[in-house]
């Protein structure tokens, strides 16, 4: 993430009001436009074509088909393979082996394709025949998830390279392509407006993986054809993923807990959701989402240049220095955390006010507005933890970030099976608890690291480069070998 805080540093430099508001803005359009635009296209789309005027049916079954295109598409990318190719794609570019990018790319669409495709036919199937839904419409809905696939995976890739900003512009062209697709399959061929959307979604995702596979093919022509050392990496770096698993997992499971409650409703028998459940998590999300912001904005800007400093003093300070940097390294880390729950508390508060009063104005009321508060409160921890779990990838404890994912998403998963005995009120009490074990845990982890970070850095750490050799010989002296080497320097001197 270097990348975005040089940026960063450069917009806030100039120390002024104006500056801090493009700062913020810089940061908002990194992480959140994408996710914008879509919403946007969407509602746009909806509304040019006449949405409203469809059936309540053909209007729950598309919504549940968008539903989970967006769902397990971010499941087939993300829950498995994204980190360790990620670290493999930062170590090619550190190590200027470019030619390594394209195979590593190429081998994990393949494992991604593979990973998430196969169940998904096997669910449209499902869907077809079972659900009686329309061939065509099911076939749409597979390509559309399909070519989300492709986008999120591409994604990832760039993410890397530090190109947010054609990240962003890539998904503005694409949802602007899927608007115009739609308006002309519509009022130009007259398709039916379920159909136009699909598929106008579909070509808008197809366009924004296509712009977005070129872009990194320009980044890195070469392909050095090493496909085995992917799998390597796999093997290596098994906690990253295994801690990544969890963590995703987590995000998800208290909605799949929630989908068996007598609340849920079922679409063409195949599309299981809660509605109100689902409604208050996104807005829920929605009202801590800045939490990200803040500590892209503040962890980039700060915390990295302790980092560096202490990690320059471990490989050419003397002990002095290296104490010291480690010292000041971990009152930032603290300070970042401190600053992280002050700011995001006010903001999530006032968000939250904001959304009592509005909400209940545009029809979002009754049961979702009491399911609310709890998940609020939940996902304002859970991005707290998310911030100290990324400190622990800082000093590579992916045993620790393993333990924090997985005491997350365990004690999540119990506390959602055991709130919905209770109220709706209490709804949300599963990411409320798995959020805070997970915060403890992670916490845990890095004071462990602070009082042992000289032994944790020279003894087990990652910082300083390790290499496989043979065992020297435990011998120190031996005298027939010297008294022998002794004689043959007096032979050759006679």
């Amino acid at each position: 993430m270097a990348g975005v805080g040089v940026k960063l540093k450069r917009i806030y430099e100039k120390k002024s009001i104006a500056a801090n508001v493009l700062g913020i803005g810089y940061s908002v359009i990194i992480t959140v436009a994408p996710v914008l635009f879509i919403v946007a296209s969407v509602w746009v789309m909806e509304n040019a074509l006449g949405f409203a005027d469809e059936s309540y049916l053909t209007r729950d079954l598309f919504s549940s088909v968008i539903l989970y295109i967006f769902i397990f598409s971010l499941l087939a990318v993300h829950l498995l393979f994204s980190p360790v190719l990620s670290r493999f794609v930062q170590d090619a570019i550190f190590e200027e082996r470019y030619g390594d990018v394209m195979p590593c790319y190429q081998v994990g669409l393949l494992l991604t394709l593979l990973f998430g495709c196969i169940p998904g036919a096997v669910f449209s199937l499902w869907v077809h025949f079972a659900g009686g839904v329309e061939a065509g419409f099911v076939f749409l809905g597979y390509c559309g998830y399909t070519a989300m696939i492709f986008v999120l995976y591409s994604m990832v890739y760039l993410s890397v390279c530090k190109d947010y900003e054609r990240i962003s512009l890539f998904f503005l062209i694409g949802m602007a392509a899927a608007c115009l697709c739609a308006l002309l399959l519509r009022y130009g061929l007259h398709v039916e407006v379920t159909y136009s959307l699909l598929s106008a979604l579909a070509v808008g995702f197809l366009l924004i993986g296509i712009l977005e596979y070129t872009a990194l093919k320009n980044y890195f022509p070469e392909n050095s054809g090493q496909y085995k050392l992917v799998f390597v990496y796999c093997k290596k770096w098994w906690k990253l993923m295994a801690s990544n698993f969890f963590y995703v997992l987590g995000l998800y499971i208290h909605n799949f807990v929630f989908w068996s409650h007598e609340t849920r409703s079922v679409v063409a028998k195949s599309f299981i959701c809660n509605q109100n459940y689902d409604m208050a998590t996104y807005i829920a999300i929605f009202t801590n989402i800045s939490t990200l912001i803040i500590f892209i904005s503040s962890v980039e800007m700060n915390f990295n240049k302790k980092y560096k400093a202490y990690s320059e003093a471990v490989i050419g300070g003397k002990w002095g220095d290296i104490d010291a940097a480690g010292s000041r390294m971990f009152r930032q880390l603290s300070e970042e955390l401190l600053n992280l729950v002050r700011l995001q508390f006010i903001i999530t508060v006032t968000v939250y006010l904001l959304c009592v009063v509005i909400l209940p104005q545009l029809g979002f009321a009754g049961s979702i507005m009491r399911i609310y508060p709890c998940l609020a409160a939940g996902f304002f921890i859970l991005f707290i933890m998310y911030a100290a779990m990324h400190f622990l990838y800082y000093f590579n404890d992916f045993a620790g970030a393993v333990l924090t994912a997985a005491g997350f998403c365990a004690v999540t998963f119990l506390g959602s099976v055991l709130s919905m005995g209770l109220s709706e009120t209490w709804y949300g009490l599963g990411i409320v608890l798995g959020a805070f074990a997970g915060w403890t845990l992670a916490y845990a982890r890095l004071r462990w690291i602070e009082r042992n970070l000289s032994t944790y850095t020279f003894c087990e750490g990652t910082m300083l480069r390790r290499e496989d050799r043979e065992k020297p010989d435990g011998k120190v002296y031996d005298r027939k070998t010297a008294m022998m080497s002794e004689g043959e320097g007096k032979g050759d001197g006679a």
